[in-house]
């Protein structure tokens, strides 16, 4: 079995094109405040007393305590505040109730540091109790959350009132026994990306309290706890954001992760319009879906329904005795299955899974013929039951190794065709960022290109045919660029920028009606 960080680095090289659903940070930063031992600021508290939007703390080598209270800490569209390790040096905050904690911050960008042996929460940012005026604006990058120092109902990283945020590249792991990786409540517009999960209490994810548009994709789940993805939950009706949801999670979208073993895979709980697409789950341990009710009020709350789940692995080598388990006040009668692979290795003469509707075109009990799951390896080859068998287009453009999704894709978290090969080189490091995304029409292009090339940027509607030609074979110098995009008809989009021979596929974009 290989180790996380060797997993995370093999599957990372394969995602250099990441395609962030967001605006940039600070294009240019303005000053750089160094904090540690003999530098100008003792502590990141000395710093962030100085800092002005545009600004990068750099915090070098160092154990710091925890138990840091940061209100109001907030850069401006364009002038990110960056709080970073210096490169290649270590940094940990170490204890307290919690490492730090942001009330209503906006527009940082959060990255390369430790939080570690907290006793409250790990890392707590909120919207400071007024839900009309969220947090926004945050990127973690390359952070790393673990070892709670609790047992009771704590989470590694607790986000509250939190709206457009990214997680990416981040690991989380050995959390309470009674809370989660990431919470969420009321958090809106979200992306947790290329993160690694290990050893958790009750879930690795929960988003509940009324969240809504977050896609979480083409991340590595290892023992989540009783549930690995709490898509819904039970929230009290004071901490609901916006206090008029009638769901505890929408517009979830859950793309290529592998998620291997804990009690249920994923868990829809009071959520409605939640799609779980082209994932690879491997021996869960009671159940691999669970379809619950905990915030019971017909004249509010939705019951649990209108959910998909589609074109995903599951691999047993046991007998669940039920696949899926549902609960009273939900309408498992809605949830559409479709073009799965299910899978029991002990049990050749399965009849298949018990789930509440059929499940068309699904392939029963077919080896999806794994590269080497005891190595955590979950390629397939061409030969694979799983190849070509899925309903297309996919969810999101790239499987969990970084390969694009044919059409019709594969099953699963990894494609066994795809359309065109990514992989740059490793030195090639840019970035590229949308933003709002889903738009009203108009929205931010920005990238990073770190080297003078032949560039392409483009936007296609789902048939394939050109919309729109931002940058047309242009010879541009290295630097950060900011396009402004606009697009009349509502409806799905992919932008495909161009540099030189790599061909990189982004995210789809989503064009919502004036009136919406």
């Amino acid at each position: 079995m290989i180790s996380h960080s060797t997993l995370l680095i093999m599957c990372l090289k394969q995602l250099l094109p990441l395609c962030f659903a967001f605006t940039s940070p600070a294009l240019t930063a303005q000053n750089t405040l160094h904090v540690g031992p003999g530098q100008t600021y003792p502590n990141l508290s000395a710093a962030v007393n100085a800092v002005e939007p545009g600004d990068t703390v750099l915090i070098h080598a160092g154990t710091y305590p925890g138990g840091l209270f940061f209100g109001n800490l907030q850069g401006q569209p364009g002038a990110w505040i960056s709080i970073r390790n210096a490169p290649g040096e270590t940094v940990i905050f170490q204890g307290g109730n919690n490492a730090i904690q942001l009330s209503d911050p906006a527009y940082l960008h959060i990255s390369g540091l430790i939080f570690q042996g907290q006793t409250g929460n790990g890392f707590n940012t909120d919207d400071g109790g007024s839900y009309d005026t969220p947090a926004h604006h945050i990127i973690f990058e390359n952070c790393t959350f673990r070892d709670m120092a609790a047992t009771g109902n704590n989470d590694l990283l607790k986000l509250s009132g939190l709206d457009d945020f990214q997680i990416v590249r981040c690991t989380i792991q050995n959390g309470a026994t009674g809370g989660s990786g990431i919470d969420m409540v009321g958090c809106h517009h979200g992306l947790i990306q290329a993160c690694y999960f290990e050893n958790l209490g009750s879930n690795a994810i929960q988003a509940k309290g009324g969240c809504e548009d977050i896609q979480i994709e083409r991340n590595f789940f290892r023992d989540g706890g009783q549930r690995t993805l709490n898509l819904g939950g039970s929230t009290g009706l004071a901490f609901f954001r916006p206090d008029t949801a009638h769901f505890e999670a929408a517009d979830i979208r859950v793309f290529s992760n592998i998620i291997i073993g804990s009690w249920a895979a994923v868990a829809y709980v009071g959520s409605v319009n939640v799609r779980v697409e082209n994932n690879t789950i491997y021996n869960p341990e009671n159940w691999v879906i669970r379809i619950l009710q905990e915030t019971v009020d017909p004249d509010r709350f939705l019951e649990c329904g209108d959910n998909t789940f589609r074109n995903n692995i599951v691999f047993l080598d046991h007998n669940l005795g039920t696949e899926t388990n549902i609960g009273p006040d939900t309408r498992p009668e809605t949830f559409s299955f479709s073009h799965n692979l299910w899978y029991n290795s002990a049990l050749p003469n399965w009849s298949g899974p018990d789930i509440p509707t059929p499940d068309p075109n699904m392939v029963l009990n077919q080896n999806p013929l794994f590269a080497d799951d005891g190595a955590d390896d979950f390629h397939i080859p061409t030969s694979s039951p799983a190849a070509g068998a899925g309903i297309g287009p996919a969810g999101t453009m790239l499987d969990f190794y970084g390969q694009v999704y044919a059409d019709p894709p594969s099953i699963g978290a990894a494609e066994a065709n795809p359309v065109s090969a990514i992989n740059g080189p490793t030195s090639f490091d840019y970035r590229l960022w949308v933003y709002p995304n889903p738009n009203k029409g108009e929205a931010r292009v920005r990238f990073v290109l770190p080297n003078t090339g032949q560039v392409s940027l483009k936007i296609y509607d789902m048939q394939g045919r050109l919309v729109k030609k931002l940058i047309d074979h242009e010879t541009l110098i290295a630097g950060e660029y900011d396009i402004a995009l606009a697009i009349d008809r509502a409806g799905i989009y992919m932008l495909r920028l161009e540099v030189g021979l790599l061909s990189v596929i982004g995210y789809r974009l989503s064009v919502l009606g004036k009136n919406r």
